[in-house]
């Protein structure tokens, strides 16, 4: 353990993104400080944390945040399948501890939306944008938090909101496709960790962003990265993009 080692509490532990960060907070250099999951003690933990990380559940997030809050220690939060109620919680949470909410953790993830919305703010209108993202069979949120996360930064570029121009389900007669909108389709199968493709469909042309997860440890080293670096943080609400420095 190294003299900068850093106490991380894991809510979620149990779970196969909860083991992966023990691991890599280990191979880090730095100290589990203990774990919890589903009616496990939070408020223990966050007393004994210099930092916690949240990979569990939407239905448990207004809690955690109370007691992270309460102890005045930061807390990454990787639980997708966010609602705007959850927003407006960890909003509140961050007017008085650092809380970086992310829906994907993965360094090269973080990179890709930066692309992403860099991409959109330079194509026109008449460039469509498809977002294709394809997870393993046991996941229960579609599209994914990623998928969005791609969603928001390329919405943020041309200047609309995603709630509005985004179309998703489409099954039938649809119609023509808006002009402007952002389509996403959900792929469910097998043990796939994590794929995401961002696609600019012009005329007579086509450019296509992916990244490709092999292997869950990408997001617990990004996870670990995150509290690496929200500690010494002042209160606020934080993103993976200020990780990077982008």
């Amino acid at each position: 353990m190294t003299s900068s080692a850093t106490r991380i509490g894991i809510i979620g532990s149990a779970g196969r993104m909860g083991q992966a960060i023990a691991a890599a907070v280990v191979q880090a250099g730095h100290m589990v400080a203990g774990g919890i999951d589903k009616d496990g003690d939070v408020t223990a933990l966050a007393a004994q944390s210099e930092v916690l990380v949240d990979f569990s559940s939407p239905a448990a997030l207004e809690g955690n945040l109370d007691a992270a809050a309460a102890a005045g220690v930061p807390v990454v939060i990787g639980t997708t399948g966010l609602e705007e109620r959850h927003h407006f919680l960890i909003d509140h949470a961050a007017e008085t501890i650092p809380v970086l909410q992310t829906g994907n953790t993965s360094l090269g993830v973080t990179l890709l939306a930066h692309l992403v919305q860099e991409a959109a703010a330079r194509l026109g209108e008449d460039w469509d944008i498809e977002i294709v993202e394809t997870h393993h069979r046991m996941k229960v949120d579609a599209p994914s938090g990623t998928a969005l996360l791609l969603g928001e930064a390329a919405a943020k570029a041309r200047g609309v909101d995603l709630a509005e121009a985004s179309e998703r389900g489409r099954d039938g007669m649809t119609g023509r496709r808006g002009t402007g909108t952002i389509g996403f389709a959900a792929l469910r199968g097998g043990t796939v960790a994590g794929d995401h493709s961002v696609l600019f469909l012009g005329a007579n042309e086509r450019l296509t962003l992916s990244h490709l997860a092999e292997d869950r440890t990408i997001f617990a080293k990004g996870a670990v990265r995150a509290c690496e670096w929200l500690v010494g943080q002042t209160p606020g609400r934080y993103t993976m993009p200020e990780v990077l420095g982008l």
